[in-house]
């Protein structure tokens, strides 16, 4: 099973979101514990602002990947190496 985590922005996009779940039967749930702060939510908002305004440099999802890789792989050997 996979889960999918939704940020929904307001009601409106909330009620949207539901009608279609159920109009399909899906199963879901809701978890109020994972609801996030203002100041995060306000930081979310911003940085999709600022993703749509074009002011965010947005990289290759391959080149991340690589990086990733590489940075786990030097820990591995520094760690072997004590």
């Amino acid at each position: 099973m996979t889960t999918l985590l939704v940020n929904i922005h307001d009601e409106q996009q909330e009620r949207v979101l539901l009608a279609f779940l159920n109009s399909l039967k899906y199963e879901y749930s809701t978890d109020s514990q994972s609801e996030i702060s203002d100041a995060q939510q306000k930081e979310i908002l911003r940085r999709e602002r600022d993703f749509k305004a074009g002011k965010i440099k947005t990289e290759p999802g391959r080149k991340l990947k690589n990086a990733f890789c590489i940075n786990v792989q030097d820990r591995v050997i520094s760690n072997s190496l004590g």
